[in-house]
């Protein structure tokens, strides 16, 4: 029978993350020996994660990462069951170098199989379902190209990445507003060319028969039907909201204020829940 030190515990932990019990457990039925221990620790997370697959994960962490050129960025979530788990600093940090790996990654099938300290993240969530005890999970996983590239990140819920066209003087701090705007307000699409026309159509339908209830003339139902869908465009298409910070100027007006040549190229959010 092999002797396990605390030190043996704690080198496990670190690679493990598993609590310290569960660590010294491992080691006892493995007789010291550390790949088994592991071995064994991933097993249990796959037991876990097999009793709690139709478990709802829907807490957890919105995190955004930006590359060092501010050329590209991603957000995901990394989901668990229970608010107190998400707010667990560990989950954080955990959910952080996810997203820090992620940034290498164009979809999230190859992030999954990516490595991740000598296994993939795929396994690396079974495995920490064990340490927690609850379904872990990625949930969501966008990532947005840009000549600028800017984020933010609204209570550890929401991660927003917005690109610009040009990286110019004040680029961070309009992408940084301007994120923050679509945290807020939800915008469907960028501008009109990015909502879908079903939707269009549906709106359009649902107008004319608010109008037609009014009382309003078929042959008028049309024009005013379109001055309704502009209507729309303007409550939920990004570039043409009123500025959160001043409503007197669109999104599109705030950023042509710090660059006259400046535009919002795209936009991609998160959220839990």
């Amino acid at each position: 029978m092999a002797t396990i030190t605390a030190a043996d515990v704690n080198k496990l932990r670190t690679i493990t993350g598993a609590g310290m019990m569960d660590c010294k457990k491992a080691l006892v039925e493995a007789d010291g020996d550390f790949d088994l221990a592991i071995e064994n620790l991933r097993k249990k997370g796959q037991k876990v994660a097999a009793n709690r697959s139709d478990r709802e994960s829907t807490e957890g962490a919105a995190i955004a990462a930006v590359n060092a050129d501010k050329t590209a960025g991603v957000v995901i979530t990394l989901n668990c069951e229970t608010d107190f788990v998400g707010k667990n600093e560990g989950f954080v940090k955990l959910a952080t170098d996810f997203a820090n790996q992620a940034l290498n990654y164009d979809t999230k099938e190859a992030f999954l199989a990516s490595d991740f300290n000598g296994i993939t993240v795929a396994e690396k969530l079974i495995e920490q379902t064990g340490v927690i005890g609850e379904k872990i999970e990625i949930g969501s996983f966008e990532k947005l190209t840009g000549a600028f590239v800017g984020s933010y990140v609204h209570s550890g819920k929401i991660a927003v990445l917005v690109a610009l066209s040009a990286n110019v003087a004040g680029a961070e701090e309009a992408a940084k507003n301007v994120a923050m705007q679509a945290a807020a307000m939800n915008p469907i699409a960028l501008d009109e060319a990015g909502v879908d026309a079903s939707i269009i159509e549906k709106e359009i339908e649902i107008a004319k028969d608010q109008l037609r209830q009014e009382g309003k003339p078929e042959a008028m139902l049309d024009n005013i039907a379109k001055g309704k869908i502009q209507r729309f465009y303007k409550d939920n298409t990004l570039v043409n909201q009123d500025y959160i910070k001043d409503g007197s100027m669109s999104v599109a007006a705030y950023v042509k204020s710090v660059d006259g040549g400046l535009t919002v190229t795209g936009f991609s959010r998160v959220a839990l829940g």
